[in-house]
C-alpha cells in the first residue's frame, strides 16, 4: 500500500491506497508524527498517487474548503473489511451530502434494528471516514453519538457543519437558530 499526507482547510489528512482503490484515509487532528505512523502502519509506505488518487485528494481538499463533494464513485479496496461492514458501508455510501440517518435506520435496513451496535462498531471500523461518509451516522436521538476519528463528536460536528448539518436540532429550525 502506497500512502500520502496532504494538507487541507481541517488540517492534515493521510490517505493510503492499492492498485484497487482506497484502502485508507487518517482524518485531521493528529500530531504531524502520529499521522505519518497511523498511516504508513502495516508495511505501507509513502509514494507517488496515481491521476485517480490525485483526483480524490483533489475532492477531499475542495470538500474541507465546504464544497459539496460526492465520494461515491470512489473506488475503494475494502479486502480486507467483513461483509456485514461492507453491506453497511455499501448503504451509508447512498447517504449523499447534507443527509443524515441513524444506526437503528441502518440496522432496519439491514434487517433487525437489533444490529444497531454492530452498526456503530462497523461505524467505528470504518477504513476510509469520509469518503465512507460515517459521520453521517447519528444517533437515535438526532445528536452526534461517538465518532472514533481524533478530535471524537466534535471533528463528526465540523464535519456535518460544513455540509449544512447540525446535530440536535429539529428539521426545519437549523436557519432559526433554536
Amino acid at each position: 500500500m502506497e500512502t500520502m499526507i496532504f494538507d487541507t482547510a481541517l488540517g492534515a489528512f493521510g490517505i493510503g491506497w492499492t492498485e484497487a482503490g482506497v484502502a485508507r484515509l487518517q482524518l485531521p487532528g493528529l500530531a504531524p508524527d502520529a499521522l505519518v505512523a497511523r498511516i504508513n502502519r502495516d508495511g505501507a509506505a509513502p509514494g507517488d498517487p496515481s491521476r485517480a488518487i490525485a483526483a480524490v485528494i483533489d475532492r477531499i481538499e475542495d470538500y474541507a474548503e465546504g464544497e459539496r463533494v460526492d465520494f461515491a464513485d470512489v473506488p475503494l479496496d475494502l479486502g480486507a473489511v467483513s461483509d456485514f461492514n461492507r453491506r453497511c458501508y455499501a448503504l451509508l455510501l447512498e447517504i449523499g451530502w447534507g443527509a443524515t440517518t441513524s444506526y437503528g435506520a441502518l440496522a432496519r435496513q439491514l434487517g433487525d434494528v437489533g444490529l444497531s451496535r454492530a452498526v456503530g462498531a462497523a461505524m467505528g471500523a470504518n477504513p476510509v471516514p469520509l469518503i465512507i461518509p460515517c459521520h453521517r451516522v447519528l444517533a437515535s436521538d438526532g445528536k452526534a453519538g461517538g465518532f472514533s476519528a481524533p478530535g471524537g463528536a466534535e471533528s463528526k460536528r465540523r464535519m456535518l457543519a460544513l455540509e449544512g448539518v447540525e446535530p440536535g436540532v429539529p428539521a426545519g429550525q437549523l436557519g432559526f437558530g433554536f
